[in-house]
């Protein structure tokens, strides 16, 4: 008698073996290996997140209680804890990242994205947010004296509602030295808060024929060329120039805009610093407004991603445990 296949193979049928295969080429993660493949262990560590495994014996427990199914849901032969550990522990995690990466993009390209701005490139928030560890268990993950912890630094879509990129580092890294990192678009719009005052990597922004803007502190100088005389009802002053300060001058050596935008609610005075000489001063401060979006995507994540034990105490198991997730 003819039985459908199980909603985790057909589920399995989704992911791209093929590209998943020239990744594992890529940084020789099968080299050595004989059954156990980095394939089977990508739809053992999927197997445990969707069914709420709450352990790696407890993950193995599940898999033994469907031995005989196994075979079905594409997973193959059972492992044991100890193996599945020391693949966490040893095999490059690049191997996920780069295919969570693939899968994201994936997402992004077939997912139907509402136009709000629209503008011809992409509307980029990025920003950080910490995730709490134990330092007595990840002694790698040092945050401050007797604390640790993670930062997960993300570039969202606002658009599409979907993560573009992922960058995780410990929580003691400052939040503008993943800057660097980001996969810049030519014509796309970044958005960034008052942690991200890096006029380098801003420059680097301006280089590649993209546009930023980042709320600036309180003590930014700039001496103006040009500026606007008659402004619209909130913006305070609108004027275009360059840096005055030496360091910021030579990081930053290009013409920039100053805005300083006032809340009618509150009378809060905001000054955000843009390469785009050219939109308008509520446009800017449209953007900017929209870059809460990446926070209510933070507090989805911790609201609703479950993650009652991580499946290993290395900084390479970690990363496979959050990447799967």
């Amino acid at each position: 008698m003819y039985k459908d296949e199980y909603v985790f193979s057909q589920l399995v049928k989704f992911l791209d073996y093929e590209k998943f295969k020239y990744i594992v080429k890529k940084y020789n993660g099968n080299k050595y290996i004989k059954s156990y493949t980095c394939w089977n262990q990508l739809l053992t560590m999927i197997f445990g997140q969707l069914s709420n495994r709450e352990s790696l014996r407890d993950l193995i427990v599940a898999m033994e209680a469907h031995a005989g199914k196994l075979y079905h849901l594409g997973i193959g032969k059972s492992v044991t804890r100890s193996n599945l550990s020391k693949a966490n522990e040893q095999r490059n995690y690049r191997i996920f990242e780069e295919y969570a990466t693939f899968m994201i993009a994936e997402a992004r390209r077939k997912r139907r994205i509402n136009k709000i701005f629209e503008l011809d490139g992409h509307v980029y928030a990025f920003d950080s947010t910490t995730i709490d560890l134990c330092l007595s268990v990840f002694e790698w993950a040092k945050f401050r004296k007797y604390k640790g912890g993670i930062k997960l630094h993300t570039l969202y879509d606002i658009e599409a509602e979907v993560p573009a990129f992922v960058h995780i580092t410990p929580a003691n890294i400052h939040d503008s030295k993943a800057m660097p990192e980001i996969p810049y678009e030519s014509g796309a719009h970044y958005i960034f808060d008052r942690g991200y005052n890096d006029f380098r990597n801003l420059n680097t922004i301006n280089r590649i024929g993209a546009f930023f803007i980042v709320r600036a502190k309180t003590n930014v100088r700039i001496k103006p060329k040009t500026w606007k005389r008659r402004l619209p009802e909130g913006v305070v002053s609108d004027v275009i120039g360059c840096f005055t300060v030496y360091k910021s001058s030579k990081d930053y050596p290009e013409e920039l805009r100053k805005l300083i935008i006032e809340n009618p609610e509150d009378g809060t005075r905001y000054i955000f610093l843009t390469n785009n000489l050219d939109a308008s001063a509520e446009f800017i401060s449209l953007l900017y407004r929209n870059r809460w979006s990446v926070e209510l995507f933070f507090k989805w994540i911790k609201q609703h991603l479950r993650i009652k034990k991580f499946w290993g105490t290395s900084e390479n198991a970690y990363a496979y445990k959050s990447i799967v997730q």
